[in-house]
């Protein structure tokens, strides 16, 4: 930053707006990157606030958060809050190195996903549930009014808080990393924490089963026990390479989503894939 710069800084008014945004990231929802426009209209007023309205450096944020974003609802300020402090260390420095936004959005993701889910969606949700409808057989009102409170009080006061704590946490160690000369490492170990986010959401969300068998009698086996043998979710792996490889290539994701419904249809009727 130059000597004839103001440092520019993020207010608690900002990060209060941040959170009143996050309520609609999930409104803009799609199959190519989820919730990537939610978060990104999440982050705009802060964005245009530290780069200023029409400057490369805000246009170049805009595109930035364009990439792929999925997490549990309840934690999304939170990595807004650390990415907010981020890109007021970026609109402050000359010398930061923006990729590691996005690496570090990448790898909070799996984690707090993990995490969240099973809080909210897989306790509290469940919790509010029975209760709600224990006492709604009961033709008690009150059953409808619980569940809502009992899943959305602390569903807001995690947005809230989330939103202060990621921005304070990421302000604090940021500094530190900066004057340790940490940020390679960090890089680095946020690299492959999201490279194995990624690898993870292969195996638990490309499904690709080769039901074909091979022998007769006792010694029958299927095509996917022998692939599972040497490596489980090899075609889910095979299968993400490809559609990588295409959309390197520009191949409109309508076009992938259409070949693909054509393509199951075809092998599942042949009963190559199941």
């Amino acid at each position: 930053m130059t000597s004839n710069q103001t440092e520019k800084h993020l207010e608690k008014k900002d990060l209060q707006r941040m959170f009143r945004r996050s309520l609609k990231t999930g409104w803009a929802w799609h199959y190519e990157r989820q919730m990537h426009l939610g978060f990104e209209y999440m982050m705009e007023p802060i964005l245009r606030k530290l780069y200023g309205e029409g400057t490369p450096e805000y246009k170049d944020a805009l595109v930035r958060h364009l990439e792929f974003f999925n997490c549990t609802h309840q934690l999304i300020p939170f990595v807004g809050g650390v990415v907010a402090s981020m890109e007021e260390t970026n609109a402050n420095s000359d010398d930061f190195d923006t990729a590691s936004i996005t690496q570090v959005k990448t790898a909070l993701m799996g984690p707090l996903s993990g995490v969240g889910d099973s809080i909210f969606l897989g306790t509290i949700r469940v919790i509010g549930t029975g209760i709600g409808c224990s006492l709604g057989a009961a033709g008690n009102w009150l059953g409808a009014i619980l569940f809502l409170l009992i899943f959305n009080v602390p569903s807001y006061l995690c947005r809230y808080f989330g939103a202060l704590k990621g921005y304070e946490l990421g302000t604090k160690y940021l500094e530190k990393i900066q004057k340790s000369h940490m940020m390679d490492k960090l890089m680095l170990a946020t690299g492959i924490v999201g490279i194995m986010t990624v690898g993870g959401m292969m195996m638990t969300m490309v499904s690709v089963n080769c039901p074909i068998t091979i022998g007769s009698g006792d010694a029958a086996t299927t095509i996917q026990s022998i692939l599972d043998g040497i490596m489980p979710g090899m075609l889910g792996l095979a299968f993400t390479g490809i559609y990588y490889w295409l959309m390197k290539k520009n191949v409109n994701v309508m076009w992938l989503i259409l070949g693909t419904c054509i393509f199951g249809i075809i092998c599942a009727f042949f009963g190559i894939l199941g």
